[in-house]
């Protein structure tokens, strides 16, 4: 007689793979510690301020090229 676990996963590899991605989500999130309170609230705020310094010119945005070469110049590596 099949054990329980091997007999899901046979009925689960039959789901469509739009299926099998959602319950491979809802399966990782049921592993992560419960949220932290606050911390929705303070990302947004801090996406917020990071838009705002964008569009008033206090920050100065790179294109990938750039960023890439800074990175590997700040670890020392081509």
């Amino acid at each position: 007689m099949p054990r329980p676990l091997e007999q899901l996963r046979s009925q689960v590899l039959t789901l469509s793979e739009q299926d099998r991605a959602e319950l491979a989500h809802d399966l990782l999130q049921s592993l992560d510690a419960p949220a932290d309170e606050g911390v929705e609230e303070a990302w947004e705020l801090e996406l917020l301020r990071r838009v705002k310094q964008i569009d008033s010119g206090q920050a100065k945005l790179l294109d990938r090229a750039e960023f890439k070469q800074r990175m590997h110049a700040s670890i020392g590596t081509q």
